[in-house]
């Protein structure tokens, strides 16, 4: 492939135009919470003025699910244990947002109940209990999907869009990192072994998920770290590689704050990701010479309200029968934590 220019087959060097569905004209579903957390929070808020309607609020403390829906979501129903959120008849799916060293247990829960599931990323701290959630759905026939969000945004979408179309050229690397600093003086469970703590689970798994989307994949990784004093990642930079042969370059810390950016870099073009890539984001088109070809602006306000697209794309494929998406497919979710299985291995 050239290094000079595009062929003239591909499309002129502007970013497309999103296709991420309305919000407001999604097929709608009716949610259960499982868990009365922050991140529960930030999704019934995302929901207000969407077709999606919270329902129902489980949590193991009656008066937290009380007071979860009087200040989050008044229009539902609260439940003080998981059992009963899941039995509840009028929930058709079921977002699990309780820590991720609890997502096994309470994703099973709600696909024995006969319920979709959305489960906030990561699907599991383990390959292998990823992987039983997948089984477990997948016998059963419930849509299930891991809840990284960032793939169904609308930034993302326009990037999917033009590594499709080829307007990069030859994709040769990828760079992301994402360092907040949470630790340690952040959550508990960010600092305990038994919950599952560290900064990969938490934070790299963004930048990881990332790299994989634009290389078509993870087939193999290396990286270097250390722990924290209760044996928990605190930081870690790795290396990642996909099927073309195309790397990654990307870190992680939960001890200090990062720009938090990204950029995929190819032959004609990059795209460049401005901070908090995950999120809904500023994203620019460079050409080789360094000239910006096009802007794609963020929108500031936006931030956590862009939890919505990943539960329209939930509605979207319910609706027709689906069972897994292709834009977060199943198989790859369990891939990338056996990724980051391997980059950990060795600090422990």
């Amino acid at each position: 492939m050239s290094s000079q220019r595009p062929h003239a087959d591909v499309p002129g060097m502007k970013l497309p135009t999103p296709r991420t569905p309305d919000p407001a004209s999604a097929p709608p579903l009716r949610w259960g919470l499982l868990g009365a957390g922050w991140i529960a929070s930030q999704m019934a808020f995302s929901l207000q003025g969407t077709s999606q309607q919270v329902v129902a609020v489980g949590s193991r403390d009656a008066d937290r699910a009380e007071r979860f829906v009087a200040a989050h979501a008044p229009d539902a129903r609260p439940h003080g244990d998981y059992a009963s959120l899941v039995a509840d008849p009028e929930v058709d799916v079921v977002y699990v947002a309780s820590p991720h060293s609890e997502h096994l247990e309470h994703a099973l829960l709600a696909i024995a109940a006969g319920k979709h599931v959305l489960v906030e990323k990561p699907m599991a701290p383990t390959a292998g209990e990823a992987a039983q959630i997948v089984a477990a759905a997948r016998a059963s026939g419930v849509f299930c999907m891991e809840a990284m969000w960032t793939r169904f945004l609308p930034h993302v979408d326009v990037l999917r869009q033009v590594l499709d179309a080829g307007l990069l050229g030859e994709v040769s690397t990828v760079l992301a990192d994402h360092s907040i600093r949470l630790w340690p003086d952040g959550p508990e469970r960010l600092a305990s072994p038994d919950l599952a703590g560290g900064a990969m689970l938490d934070l790299g798994i963004y930048p990881l998920s990332f790299a994989s989307l634009v290389l078509g994949g993870i087939e193999s990784a290396t990286g270097l770290g250390s722990l924290t004093d209760r044996g928990v990642d605190r930081r870690l930079a790795f290396a990642v590689q996909g099927p073309t042969g195309a790397v990654g370059s990307l870190a992680t810390d939960m001890s200090v704050s990062s720009p938090t950016t990204a950029s995929v870099n190819g032959t004609w073009a990059r795209l460049e990701l401005e901070t908090m890539f995950y999120m809904p984001t500023t994203m620019r088109l460079v050409g080789a010479d360094g000239v910006v070809l096009d802007t794609m602006e963020g929108d500031p306000i936006e931030q956590h309200r862009g939890l919505r697209h990943e539960a329209v794309e939930v509605a979207l494929r319910v609706a027709a029968g689906d069972t897994e998406s292709p834009v977060m497919p199943l198989d790859e979710t369990v891939r990338l934590l056996e990724v980051a299985e391997e980059l950990l291995s060795p600090l422990r």
